[in-house]
Formats: C-alpha cells, structure tokens, sequence
C-alpha cells in the first residue's frame, strides 16, 4: 500500500515519548508479549508520506491527525483550515501536534484514545 510496512506478527506503534497514555500503552502491550516497533515521532518525525497513509488507514482527513487543544498547537496557532499538504508540513515541523499513538498490525490501524484499545489491535 504505501511506505509503512505491517505484519500481522507485530504492532507498529507511532507515538511521543512524551504522553502519558503513550506510555501507558506500551506498557500494556509489552505485557502481553506482543512484538512492537516502536517509532517515537519527537526522535523521528513521520515522513509526509507516513502521516498521509495513516490519515488514509484512519480513515480520516490529514487536519484530523493533528490536535488542535495541544499547548504546541494553540501556542503557535490559530485555528484554520489548511490545505492537506499544509497540514502534513506542520506535523512534520511540529511532531507533538499529532494525534497518538497510533499502532498498526497488518491490515488494522487504530488510534488509541485509552491504554485498553491496544487490545483491539
């Protein structure tokens, strides 16, 4: 499909090393044995490409993926609307503003609202 390689043997998951429920996650899916690959998206932003292929695999706008009552985001921002490509090269300016985690297994993409969700996957 795109630039993002899943298996179904392992949960790819973005998010910042910084969220609470980031860490949070990945401490439950370390407990349960799963494989993860872990992207931390403050040390390796996505690519564009990345950012619209999970928008894709969300099944949402790009402007979705990023968090617009984020202290990042409405310290630097004012709402508006933007393009796609706009929105993709302020998420890869400003990696904080997107929404995550995101974790991914073979044909499955979620984004994780609760530590649990990770289950679903």
């Amino acid at each position: 499909m795109g630039e993002i390689a899943t298996s179904d043997r392992q949960i790819t998951l973005f998010y910042s090393s910084k969220s609470k429920r980031a860490k949070q996650t990945l401490a439950y899916a370390k407990t349960e044995g799963w494989p993860i690959h872990e992207i931390d998206i403050l040390k390796t932003p996505p690519t564009g490409t990345q950012i619209a292929e999970l928008a894709d695999r969300l099944g949402v706008e790009v402007k979705d993926l990023v968090n617009q009552n984020h202290p990042a985001y409405t310290s630097k921002f004012e709402p508006h609307e933007f393009s796609s490509d706009d929105w993709i090269k302020m998420i890869r300016h400003n990696p904080e503003i997107m929404k995550q985690p995101i974790a991914l297994r073979g044909n499955i993409t979620i984004l994780i609202e609760t530590p649990t969700d990770i289950l679903r996957i």
